[in-house]
């Protein structure tokens, strides 16, 4: 019997450790302190930049064509030649035009007898009939004929002068200064009167053409301002104004034609460089620029985690607070709303965070570039 109460008295004081160390194991372990990085919240205006490749034209391109057809003997110019105004370009035969002045030249110089004849013989007529030889009717047959031949020397003084253009056609020459970019004939080929024969380019003003998406469109409209550098140059920049966009889509790419003129161009930059255009897009009022990892998904609204402030041993807490977004913009989202100046933003490890949760601050560092103020 003794030894019966001895085993029950040792199986219940086991059972009760048991019970001790199964409430010890139970227990659970506090959060751990985890470190994170903030960065101090300090709106400002911010700017966004989007860049385009583009090429770079000459605003003024003209086709230039003979004004008459005819066989080409001649063609003074290449690809790439400067040329000043007035300069000869190419020619044609002008045996045609030469043939057609010398007939009009003819036709002139009988116009002009049939002329003479008429005005010699109304001044006859009209000494007749002062001294009342002839009657009124005579008179104003010959009057007729003066004025029927003074008619004809007129339109013969048109026909060779008509004549002598249709000679001066056959020499296609520079409008203005400028630089040959295309040449679309060769020497010995006939062709027709308004066909283009070359390219004349003004390169006195110059623009750079690209291409842009249209979900872009709106953003280039709202652009505040333009700035071009060259491929060639690419540490300076250029002044740019939005002169063109295309009506309509390209069929095969579905992109826009964009025209910006180059309002600072400097002697250097030469058609058919490459050159990068950049969209400049101020923000109207100060907003504050995070890094995108400092973005938290809080159901279906964006949120951040606020720093609340040490607490003790450097330490401190953490609560989630939403936000409004204004854009995202390279690297980073600018936020509208939710923030106040000098609050401390967690922008790492943000997805192991739980509201109220202790967290140690790592060295604070700059937080993504969003822009220029």
């Amino acid at each position: 019997m003794r030894m019966t109460r001895t085993s029950l008295s040792i199986a219940a004081i086991a059972g009760s450790l048991l019970v001790l160390a199964g409430c010890e194991r139970a227990a659970p372990a506090p959060e751990p302190i985890r470190p994170v990085r903030v960065t101090t919240v300090a709106p400002q205006v911010h700017e966004s930049r989007s860049s385009y490749t583009g090429e770079v034209r000459a605003r003024y391109e003209t086709n230039l064509a003979f004004r008459v057809g005819g066989k080409i003997v001649a063609r003074y110019v290449e690809i790439g030649s400067e040329v000043k105004k007035g300069a000869a370009l190419a020619r044609l035969d002008p045996e045609d035009t030469r043939l057609a002045t010398q007939n009009a030249r003819a036709q002139l110089s009988a116009a002009q007898a049939n002329f003479n004849q008429a005005q010699t013989e109304l001044s006859r007529y009209r000494k007749l009939f002062d001294s009342r030889v002839i009657s009124q009717a005579e008179l104003d047959r010959r009057q007729n004929t003066y004025n029927t031949a003074e008619a004809q020397l007129d339109s013969a003084r048109s026909q060779l002068r008509s004549a002598q253009n249709q000679m001066d056609y056959t020499e296609l020459h520079a409008d203005a200064d400028g630089v040959v970019t295309a040449i679309g004939v060769e020497t010995g080929q006939v062709v027709s009167a308004g066909q283009t024969v070359m390219k004349l380019a003004r390169p006195e003003e110059k623009e750079v053409v690209f291409n842009v998406a249209e979900n872009r469109l709106d953003e280039l409209r709202s652009a505040t301002a333009i700035a071009i550098s060259l491929w060639a140059q690419p540490d300076k920049e250029y002044t740019g104004v939005v002169r063109e966009i295309a009506p309509g889509a390209d069929p095969a790419t579905r992109t826009y034609a964009v025209k910006v003129s180059v309002q600072n161009a400097p002697a250097g930059m030469r058609l058919g460089m490459t050159s990068t255009v950049s969209i400049v897009r101020r923000s109207e009022a100060s907003m504050v620029a995070l890094p995108l990892s400092a973005l938290y998904q809080q159901g279906a609204e964006p949120a951040v985690w606020i720093y609340t402030g040490p607490v003790e041993g450097g330490e401190g807490k953490v609560e989630l607070r939403p936000v409004k977004i204004a854009a995202f913009i390279e690297r980073a989202v600018l936020i509208a709303d939710g923030l106040k100046d000098g609050e401390k933003v967690v922008t790492a490890g943000v997805h192991k965070l739980i509201p109220g949760q202790a967290v140690r601050l790592l060295p604070e560092v700059q937080s993504a570039s969003a822009g220029k103020k």
